[in-house]
């Protein structure tokens, strides 16, 4: 049986700024109304914390409020609790989202679809993050929105890696010093990211190769972030992560939250507040910068910036 949190309530009328900020207040934690005045939320919910603020802060505007911990009485009243959480009406909304997004992805351009992916992105984290009982509809939404991306990153980058499967092996750095690292030119986020943590935390002299075509890369060379290359996407992780996991750097707090950034920019995932200025950054660098030498170059300069400013976060 589920935990669940009652919160019986008189809204005060005055203010009525302060019945305002309450009910929007009400609205962001997810709950649901049992009735006018009376509102439930599972006590496991991320949220629960909020509504028992909600409760405070109605005492403290003069009205009554009063907050019960309690279970259903039985199996029906259980499913009928739940049932007021069902978010399969906005799944349902976020697979029309989808299924539109889905017929403009060979006419629209790359601003448009990255806003897109993230719009989306956004869209499904909310309804995700207030569905207290997930099912199969939820694990459709994401699936769904894998697959667009998918198409996406197959028309922005046609040679986009496929993440592969087991164990990210560990490496000393020094058998990786000197070494001419390979990937696919035109640089993006992911690619440009890793190129600067090479450059930075692994190999002091590395020569950047940018290939026309992955599968001709040298035998020499050390490929990453394309099929078949050295260091590529694993799981969940994108390059730049495996990058880091392989030669034990993601105990560095401002690489991880680089890492996090990266991830989300290349394959979407948990929102990251400054994906969106680090995204126009290096799109403005790609436009100023036609070589693959000097993109890098100058997208170093941020980078450098950019931990610089996340150590400062820490």
């Amino acid at each position: 049986m589920t935990d669940w949190l009652v919160l019986t309530a008189s809204l005060p009328t005055s203010p009525s700024g302060l019945r305002v900020r309450i009910w929007r207040a009400l609205k962001a934690t997810g709950c649901a109304t049992l009735r006018e005045g009376v509102y439930i939320l599972p006590a496991t919910a991320a949220s629960a914390n909020e509504l028992w603020a909600i409760e405070k802060a109605i005492q403290d505007g003069g009205a009554d409020a009063h907050m019960l911990k309690l279970q259903a009485r039985d199996a029906a009243q259980e499913k009928t609790f739940r049932a007021l959480f069902d978010r399969s009406e906005q799944y349902a909304d976020f697979a029309q989202s989808l299924k539109g997004a889905r017929k403009g992805v060979k006419i629209a351009g790359e601003p448009e679809l990255r806003k897109l992916l993230r719009t989306l992105d956004q869209q499904l984290q909310a309804i995700r993050a207030a569905d207290y009982f997930p099912g199969k509809a939820g694990a459709s939404a994401v699936d769904g929105l894998e697959t667009l991306r998918l198409e996406v990153e197959k028309k922005l980058s046609p040679g986009e890696p496929t993440p592969g499967a087991g164990a990210i092996e560990r490496q000393a750095k020094e058998p990786f010093q000197g070494k001419t690292w390979a990937t696919r030119k035109r640089p993006w986020v992911d690619r440009l990211a890793t190129a600067w943590l090479v450059q930075r935390f692994v190999d002091a002299k590395p020569r950047f190769l940018w290939l026309d075509d992955p599968k001709k890369c040298p035998k020499t060379a050390l490929g990453f972030d394309f099929d078949g290359a050295r260091f590529t996407h694993v799981g969940d992780k994108v390059t730049f992560e495996v990058v880091a996991h392989t030669f034990g750097l993601e105990d560095d707090a401002a690489l991880k939250r680089l890492g996090e950034l990266v991830h989300y920019i290349d394959i979407g995932g948990i929102p990251v507040d400054e994906a969106a200025g680090v995204e126009t950054m290096v799109r403005g660098l790609q436009a100023q910068h036609g070589n693959d030498d000097a993109l890098l170059a100058a997208s170093c300069a941020f980078f450098d910036t950019l931990y610089a400013a996340l150590r400062l976060a820490k």
